[in-house]
C-alpha cells in the first residue's frame, strides 16, 4: 500500500471522530503557543535589558579607590584617597583603547529654587562624561572647559529635577538654584533617559564641573571616581589592563602589592543580567514545555483509543494482505497530521479563525 492511500486514509478515519481530533489537535496548539509565547518573553526581555545597559554605554569602565590594609585593618573605599588628577591625565594620554575619560566627585544633598525643594545629588565631572553615560542636552549647553578651570558655579540639570523645582513649567535656563549653601545657575536641561535596568531615575541629578564639586561642595583634591569609555565593547579587557598598568606603576606598587584601586565595566554587568534572563528563558521554557507534554500524551491517548475501536477494521485488512508496517504507518500518519498540520487556512468552520488547517481539512 503506496503512502498517498495511506494519506487518505488517514485523513478519512479524522474526518470520522471530527470533534475529537479537533480536540486532540488544540492540545498541541496551546503547547506550542506556550513554548513560542515563553521563549519570546524571555528573549525579550533579555533584549531589553541590553539596550538598558546600552543606553547607559555598554562601553564603560569605573575605577574607584580600593581597600587597603594598614595595621591590620583594612580602610573601605571611602577612606581613601588614591585616585588623583595625574592619574586621570595618564589615562588620558597614555592608553590606546580608551576614548573618553572623566573624573567623578559627588555630593548628595537638597537642591532648592523659591519655595521649592528636592533631595538629588550633583555630579562633578568633565565634558567627557556626557559621551560616555550618553547624556545629550535638550535646551542649553554643555559648561565649558573655562568653566572647569575657575571652578564656575553653573550647571546642567536632569528633568525629574526640573519637575521637581519648576512645578509651573518655568524656563529653568538661566535661573539660579542652590545646592545646600551653594548657589549655581543652569545653563543646560539633559535630555530624558528614564528609569535603568535596576530601576534607578537617571534623570534625578545635577552635573557640574568636577573642580566646583571638589573645591566648593567636598574641599577635596582626589577623586572618588574615573570613568572611561573604551573604543568598544570588544575592547574593554584590552582598556582595563591598560588603566591597571598604569594606575599600579603611578601608585609605585610592587609586583606582590595589592591593586590599590578597582575597575569594573558595563561588560560584567551585561553578562550577569544575560545570565540572569537566560535561566528565566530556560525555566519558562521548561514550563511551557509541560503543556506541550500534555498536548502529546493527549495524543497518544487517543491513537491508542483508535487502535481499540478499530480493531475489526485492522483485522479485516489484514486479512486481504496488509503488512503490520502498512498498519503502523496508517497510524502514524493520523497522529503527524494531528500534531504538525496546523496551518494557515482562511475561514475555520469550528472557530473562524485562520490557524487550524487540519480541521477544516476534515470537516
Amino acid at each position: 500500500m503506496n503512502i498517498g492511500n495511506l494519506f487518505k486514509i488517514a485523513v478519512k478515519a479524522l474526518g470520522n471522530n471530527k470533534f475529537r481530533g479537533f480536540l486532540t489537535m488544540l492540545g498541541i496548539i496551546i503547547g506550542v503557543a506556550a513554548v513560542i509565547t515563553m521563549l519570546a518573553i524571555g528573549q525579550g526581555s533579555k533584549r531589553s535589558l541590553q539596550e538598558q545597559i546600552s543606553e547607559m554605554g555598554s562601553n564603560m569602565i569605573m575605577i574607584h579607590p580600593g581597600g587597603e590594609r594598614r595595621g591590620g585593618v583594612r580602610l573601605s573605599a571611602e577612606d581613601m584617597e588614591s585616585l588623583k588628577l595625574t592619574d586621570l591625565e595618564d589615562i588620558q594620554t597614555q592608553t590606546s583603547f580608551v576614548t573618553y575619560v572623566s573624573p567623578a566627585v559627588n555630593s548628595s544633598g537638597q537642591a532648592i529654587y523659591g519655595a521649592e525643594n528636592t533631595p538629588t545629588t550633583v555630579y562633578g565631572v568633565n565634558r567627557d562624561y556626557l559621551e560616555i553615560r550618553r547624556y545629550r542636552v535638550q535646551d542649553g549647553e554643555v559648561f565649558s572647559d573655562q568653566d572647569i578651570r575657575t571652578a564656575a558655579k553653573v550647571c546642567l540639570v536632569g528633568k525629574s529635577v526640573i519637575d521637581e523645582l519648576f512645578p509651573e513649567g518655568q524656563n529653568p535656563l538661566g535661573k539660579v538654584i542652590r545646592f545646600g549653601t551653594i548657589p549655581m545657575r543652569i545653563i543646560g536641561v539633559l535630555e530624558s533617559k528614564g528609569y535603568n535596568s535596576m530601576g534607578m531615575d537617571q534623570d534625578d541629578l545635577i552635573i557640574a564641573p568636577y573642580t566646583t564639586v571638589q573645591k566648593r561642595m567636598l574641599a577635596i583634591t582626589h577623586l572618588q571616581e574615573i570613568i572611561c569609555s573604551a573604543i568598544s565593547e570588544d575592547y574593554t579587557e584590552e582598556a582595563i589592563d591598560e588603566i591597571s598598568g598604569i594606575l599600579r606603576s603611578n601608585h609605585r606598587l610592587k609586583d606582590t602589592d595589592e591593586d590599590d584601586f578597582s575597575i569594573r565595566s558595563q561588560q560584567e554587568l551585561s553578562s550577569m543580567m544575560s545570565s540572569t534572563t537566560d535561566t528565566m528563558t530556560v525555566l519558562l521554557a521548561v514550563v511551557a514545555g509541560i503543556s506541550l507534554l500534555v498536548g502529546g500524551i493527549g495524543i497518544m491517548n487517543i491513537m491508542y483509543v483508535s487502535v481499540t475501536e478499530r480493531t475489526r477494521e485492522i483485522g479485516l485488512r489484514m486479512s486481504i494482505g496488509a503488512k503490520g508496517r502498512d498498519i503502523l504507518m496508517q497510524f502514524l500518519i493520523e497522529a503527524v497530521l494531528i500534531s504538525v498540520t496546523v496551518g494557515q487556512r482562511p475561514n475555520c468552520r469550528i472557530c473562524g479563525s485562520s490557524s487550524i488547517r487540519i480541521s477544516c481539512s476534515i470537516l
